[in-house]
């Protein structure tokens, strides 16, 4: 079994409890704990889910929002099922003992 680390981005919704419903309510924060964006990156922060972000972007983040990571950010980890038998050529390496049918060769008639 595979592990996978799922993550939720609730960052929408922490700015709504805080009474902050527009990109230009989080950006005098930011600003104060040293952190400029501009509104397309704000923008872009607050709908999509990131995928990597800056320390120093995250601790601001979590200082003025006043909250804490698992709050902002809950992750689950997720077992993911792997494959007992192998298929196709991947099966064909492991059995090297294994009959290979011969090469057809196609004659033209005369």
């Amino acid at each position: 079994m595979k592990r996978h680390v799922e993550y939720t981005w609730r960052l929408r919704e922490l700015m709504a409890a805080r009474g902050m419903y527009n990109i230009s309510d989080i950006i005098p924060h930011l600003e104060d704990r040293g952190v400029s964006l501009s509104s397309s990156q704000i923008y872009r922060l607050i709908g999509d889910t990131p995928e990597r972000m800056n320390l120093a972007l995250l601790g601001a983040l979590l200082d003025a929002l006043d909250c804490t990571f698992e709050q902002l950010c809950p992750m689950t980890v997720v077992a993911v099922p792997t494959r007992d038998r192998l298929s196709g050529t991947e099966a064909g390496a492991v059995n090297k003992g294994a009959i290979r049918p011969t090469r057809a060769r196609i004659h033209r008639p005369e």
